[in-house]
């Protein structure tokens, strides 16, 4: 039996429809992130799940039960499913370690452990005032893990962050799933924030989920433009410049994708081809020729502008020894 299991949901805000439809489920200990650009329904769905928005219709089940809407409730929200919003709030005029107290269920020990774990333990005796969004932020999930959840839901828990405390939280998060065994499902725009922590990922559009996969196969096989513009820079190429990268790459030695991997061609689909799929030559014989127009320099990398005749492709390149105005040779990997 799953965890969760949500079913066909339809939910209005207003006049406009935020969810069309929109089901899944999801195991004990599997982590699921859900992607989308603003407006897809993302945040609405965490909140139909968390009890804390009144679906049309629909229904979602937790542990096999009925999660009951606020209209069915009369303080809002599911025992045993904390929520996390990108607004969390805490209370002013108070010590941190009052802020835990009043929803402490946890023994002293095992708040300790809790408390080390988000990283917060030297902030107990500290003021709210005092304390930075990234600090608050690990402050407000610690609150709620101490509820001891069985489900926790994170709406955007990076927005707004710094590098080091975003850098800090992900951490938090990844010990989350593993230590304390307890069901996460995040909402992120961020692919940097999804990719290396999900076992699957949906993609939601217009209120709807429009593909659900692992990580990879989300990225290397999005179903669309969309979804290939949500995680990262894409060329979409048609299948004749396909075949004619994949013969020139032929006996270059190099591994990647398999052929079948990527054979939508025989049905003349257009193909979405990331930039580091791209392999790269000096050797006339080893590629496409084309021109670099643009280097962009990203540390352990170089993006590469290259234009090809009349058309144009972004590629990625291991190495920083290209420069503008060069000739150079281009194929498929694999």
């Amino acid at each position: 039996m799953a965890l969760l299991e949500v079913s066909d949901i339809y939910l209005k805000e207003g006049d406009l429809s935020v969810l069309k439809g929109a089901g899944f489920t999801q195991r004990q200990f599997q982590k699921i992130a859900v992607s989308g650009e603003s407006g897809s329904g993302k945040s609405s769905l965490l909140k139909v799940i968390a009890g804390l928005a009144q679906p049309e219709s629909g229904y979602v089940l937790f542990e096999g039960k009925k999660v009951k809407g606020p209209y069915e409730r009369l303080i809002a929200g599911e025992p045993g499913i904390a929520y996390l919003s990108q607004y969390y709030e805490l209370r002013n005029k108070y010590r941190v370690e009052e802020v835990l107290e009043y929803a402490n269920e946890l023994p002293g020990q095992e708040a300790s452990s809790l408390f080390k774990l988000c990283r917060i333990s030297h902030l107990l005796k500290r003021w709210t005032s005092e304390l930075s969004g990234g600090e608050k932020q690990r402050i407000a999930l610690a609150r709620l893990l101490i509820s001891a959840p069985r489900l926790l839901l994170l709406d955007e828990p990076f927005s707004n962050l710094d590098p080091i405390h975003k850098h800090i939280l992900k951490k938090v998060v990844g010990d989350i799933s593993e230590k304390l065994q307890i069901t996460c499902l995040l909402v992120s725009h961020d692919p940097a924030d999804t990719l290396s922590w999900a076992d699957e990922i949906l993609v939601m559009k217009s209120g709807k989920i429009i593909q659900r996969g692992t990580p990879e196969n989300i990225y290397r096989h999005p179903v669309d433009a969309y979804t290939a513009g949500l995680f990262g820079k894409f060329n979409m190429l048609n299948a004749a410049t396909v075949k004619q990268f994949r013969r020139s790459g032929e006996g270059c030695g190099e591994s990647g994708e398999s052929q079948e991997s990527l054979d939508p061609e025989e049905n003349n689909q257009e193909i979405f081809i990331r930039p580091e799929q791209f392999r790269l030559s000096l050797n006339e014989k080893e590629g496409v020729p084309g021109v670099v127009s643009k280097v962009l320099f990203q540390g352990s990398a170089s993006e590469l502008e290259i234009n090809l005749g009349d058309s144009r492709i972004t590629a990625k390149a291991a190495n920083n020894r290209f420069v503008n105005g060069q000739t150079l040779y281009v194929s498929l990997s694999g």
